[in-house]
């Protein structure tokens, strides 16, 4: 066997997730037995993770507490003008000024906000967090926190994500079909880790989908027949040994890499919707052909659900947050608006959801002074994007926190409250709702959301 084989061996098995296949073994004591009964339609989720915490509250304002945001953010030259806001609602509420095309989703009704959501162990009021109250772990933590929102829960150090177990849970949905469920097109992350489904990690759309999973060829000289003859005896040995669970685990592995391989070798679909050339453009642009791709008759893929992780860094704003958050925000409205598009053009609009999820937010209090310099710190709850044609928008969900210094949702009290809201909605509500749409049933959601029974509703009404 060539040192390419043994590569491509290696590479591949990074690829299709080497986190779930780390799960799958030290959880294959556990037997799932379900009979493939395929879906009848098509439905995806999508999410973009803003990573290093977005200010949320630059992102999106209750306009009727601007006088109290101002107090507090002008002096230092963090506040946004109020009429720079891009106003909804009846001039109630506004968008960064940056984020016309949300504006003009939300108008539209293809958008809706999920304000002031974060990780609970269970609904937390000021007097809670400052008593005995249960609070996630390592709060304000970047890495503890974009554990709790790709885990999705808020009391324990999980090996899964939510997403990971909502693809073991609904498995049966994709019937016979063979393409992973689970595709990130920004690296291998737990989010999508599951114990039985793995994720397929793959370049942006720089790269043609014909292209992001090679296998190694056999070295130059040799002839046909001896490359076909070293792929049947490579065929031949994965059949070996796969009374031992560890073995089938790496065969099962490697003939999904070789499947998947396959499927994706043989299209090359295309767009008419222009995407914007960006870093998240370019990854929901992959997301959108993939779906293409997975969903043409002609392909032979056929998927029916599918979850896609992409991801936009750069939101740790510590300083310089006025021009930083900005530039982001743009770049997250021009693409979030074009794969709605795309899903418009591929006629999946009302079977597509692309929602938003981020660290945490940041303080109301600003850090530092000066346009040029100032920025914010870690805090909590947050104000998270859902886009799509099942989306009840133009309206929000949850509760827009009181923002007065410490008032009834600020985890301070004292004379220099920071402004770090607690969270109303929990993330297991928010991802609860997202997945029952996806189909996962009442009678599975505990086995994906272990606390959801701690809170008041395990939907909040944003789906249709």
């Amino acid at each position: 066997m060539s040192h390419s084989r043994r590569d491509f061996l290696r590479t591949t098995a990074c690829a299709l997730g080497s986190f779930a296949l780390a799960s799958s073994i030290e959880n294959f004591g556990v037997v799932h037995a379900l009979t493939p009964q395929a879906a009848s339609d098509y439905k995806a989720l999508v999410m973009v993770f803003m990573n290093g915490g977005n200010d949320g509250n630059n992102m999106f304002l209750d306009l009727n507490q601007y006088g109290t945001y101002s107090g507090q953010r002008n002096t230092a030259g963090l506040a946004i003008p109020q009429a720079s806001f891009l106003p909804v609602m009846g001039n109630s509420f506004g968008f960064h000024p940056n984020m016309p095309e949300v504006q003009g989703l939300f108008n539209q009704g293809k958008c809706a906000v999920l304000c002031n959501s974060g990780p609970l162990v269970e609904p937390l009021t000021k007097a809670q967090y400052q008593g005995s109250g249960k609070k996630p772990l390592q709060l304000f933590s970047h890495s503890d926190q974009v554990g709790l929102y790709s885990t999705a829960i808020a009391n324990s150090v999980s090996q899964t994500g939510w997403g990971g177990r909502l693809a073991d849970e609904t498995l049966a949905l994709n019937g016979s079909a063979t393409f992973p469920s689970n595709v990130s097109i920004a690296g291998v992350n737990l989010y999508l880790t599951g114990v039985d489904t793995r994720q397929l990690a793959v370049a942006d759309s720089g790269t043609t989908l014909a292209n992001v999973l090679v296998l190694s060829n056999p070295p130059s000289g040799h002839t046909t027949a001896e490359n076909n003859a070293k792929l049947a005896a490579f065929n031949q040995i994965r059949t070996f040994d796969n009374g031992f669970k560890l073995i089938k685990a790496a065969s099962d592995t490697r003939s999904a890499a070789i499947q998947t391989d396959n499927a994706l070798s043989s299209v090359n679909p295309t767009l008419a919707t222009v995407f914007p050339n960006t870093s998240l453009g370019r990854q929901l642009k992959q997301v959108a052909l993939l779906i293409k791709a997975c969903t043409d008759p002609a392909a032979g893929i056929n998927m029916k659900r599918q979850i896609f992780f992409t991801q936009v860094g750069g939101f740790d704003t510590h300083s310089q947050q006025i021009a930083g958050q900005a530039n982001l925000l743009t770049q997250v409205s021009q693409a979030l608006n074009a794969f709605y598009l795309a899903t418009v053009e591929l006629g999946i609009q009302n079977k597509d959801t692309a929602f938003t999820m981020s660290d945490f937010s940041r303080t109301l209090q600003p850090a530092g002074t000066g346009a040029a310099q100032v920025g914010s710190d870690h805090a909590w709850g947050n104000n998270h994007l859902v886009v799509g044609g099942a989306v009840l928008g133009n309206t929000i969900y949850g509760t827009y926190p009181n923002i007065t210094p410490g008032g009834p949702n600020d985890t301070d009290s004292g004379t220099n409250p920071r402004g770090r809201w607690i969270p109303t909605t929990s993330v297991e509500q928010y991802a609860a709702t997202l997945a029952s749409w996806y189909g996962l049933s009442s009678a599975d959601l505990t086995a994906v959301f272990p606390l959801i029974g701690r809170f008041a509703s395990p939907n909040l009404g944003f789906m249709a």
